[in-house]
């Protein structure tokens, strides 16, 4: 284990700039977390799961709640955008935090695809004989443009987007609501039953929930920007977990509520769904604008995240120099650009396969994105250890859970690709640190 000071992993990172307020950086990880895991790959979830998929919702929420337990405690203790790449290197060792700022960073990559992909999905919507790859383009050549200028222009666009989704939601629940009190909730057992795929179904539903609440931990790495990280972040944590279970929870409730899961769970957005079979005049076109915005939003945070990863991988020595170099704004555009291959990959996977593009996607993604959340529970441990504080039970509980949600891919022939790419992925990584380890990258 690594015995230099930790300062000097966080001197290697210094020159990115610090203009982001803890309320943008709470918006940052609803931004992240709310757009195509929520308004399309719940759709998936329930296809797997039916009604129980709201207990597969809750078990990913407590995983999540666990991780920002784990999460606050080290990012307060060490706020630098290498965050839990740069704490795995510190307090596992330099292969543990090579191979999850590599995990991460392509995780989110090719998550940066399937919100790409989407948004081709709802422009579906009202232009259905437009080929899916000319609005990937024209999207991501503006998503990629406000990377490029300084933190504080990409903070104040992040806020705007994620606000519009945090209104559209509580407008969503309320008129669920209003709709369900006429309604009933009979729906969740007149179509064979709460668990109509059984414990199985739930649990792989599961699998779906963690992708959603991916991006939470985009905190840890914004708070190398934070105007006041130790304040920033105590907050933008507690806040955001507490939004982001009422969210994801209520509208699941309520969807599965109005319209039987049959209905819900067969591709396109169960929140037009919902919308359409409403009546009200343009509600669905509403709807599908305010998940376009989602979308927007997710892809833009995912950007910013990759790129401040590969910044770190690069500072660390673990990618080539230019892409740890910034811009007189502060802004690593280098590692922006590289970090924009999923949104290639996206264009290439929706021009040949539209119809399966973003399962495709996601379950690519997923590996890098379980991995990472492994190794943060299991940090942890470490963190507590070298400092001489007990190991709380979150740690190895949330460690055991995501090792066995991982296990389960292996079961399940739409993530089966989650393992069958994640593993080789990971030994070639492996293969690399280990024949560059004593020659670091130009």
């Amino acid at each position: 284990m690594s015995r230099q000071p930790f300062d000097a992993i966080e001197n290697r990172e210094k020159g990115l700039r610090r203009g982001l307020t803890s309320a943008q950086l709470t918006m940052l990880a609803i931004g992240g977390a709310i757009g195509t895991g929520l308004f399309l790959g719940s759709s998936f979830a329930i296809g797997f799961a039916g009604p129980s998929v709201i207990l597969s919702y809750a078990i990913g929420a407590l995983i999540a709640l666990l991780l920002m337990r784990c999460l606050s405690e080290m990012t307060v203790a060490h706020p630098t955008s290498g965050s839990f790449g740069a704490w795995a290197e510190y307090y596992v060792s330099p292969l543990a935090g090579y191979l999850v700022r590599y995990a991460y960073w392509s995780c989110i990559v090719f998550a940066v695809g399937t919100e790409v992909t989407a948004i081709a999905v709802y422009m579906r919507f009202w232009f259905p004989g437009m080929p899916g790859w000319l609005w990937i383009v024209g999207f991501s050549a503006i998503l990629i443009a406000v990377n490029a200028l300084n933190v504080k222009v990409f903070g104040a666009v992040e806020y705007v987007f994620s606000s519009l989704k945090v209104v559209a939601i509580i407008a969503f629940i309320l008129l669920g609501a209003i709709t369900v009190s006429g309604t009933g909730f009979a729906n969740y057992t007149a179509h064979g039953g709460f668990f109509p795929k059984g414990l199985w179904g739930m649990w792989v539903a599961v699998i779906v929930s963690i992708f959603s609440y991916l991006s939470i931990e985009m905190i840890a790495v914004a708070a190398g920007e934070a105007e006041d990280p130790q304040r920033a972040i105590t907050k933008a944590f507690r806040s955001t977990v507490a939004r982001l279970v009422v969210f994801y929870l209520l509208t699941l409730a309520i969807i599965l509520a109005i319209v039987p899961w049959s209905d819900a769970g067969k591709g396109e957005s169960p929140f037009v769904t919902v919308m359409a079979r409403s009546h009200v005049p343009f509600a669905a076109g509403v709807v599908n604008f305010v998940i376009l915005v989602a979308a927007l939003s997710a892809m833009n945070s995912q950007l910013y995240i990759t790129t401040r990863m590969m910044f770190s991988l690069a500072r660390a020595g673990h990618a080539p120099r230019r892409f740890g170099e910034l811009t007189a704004r502060g802004t690593p555009v280098s590692a922006l650009l590289l970090s924009s291959l999923g949104i290639a990959l996206a264009t290439i996977l929706n021009a040949l396969y539209p119809d399966t593009a973003f399962t495709l996607m996601m379950a690519i993604s997923m590996f890098g994105a379980m991995f990472t959340w492994l190794m943060i529970f299991v940090t942890h441990i470490s963190f507590r250890r070298h400092h001489g504080r007990p190991t709380p039970w979150a740690s190895p509980s949330g460690a055991l859970l995501m090792a066995a949600i991982l296990l389960t891919t292996a079961f399940t022939a739409e993530f089966r690709m989650t393992l069958v790419c994640g593993l080789p992925a990971l030994a070639l990584l492996t293969l690399v640190w280990k024949l560059r380890r004593d020659n670091p990258l130009p």
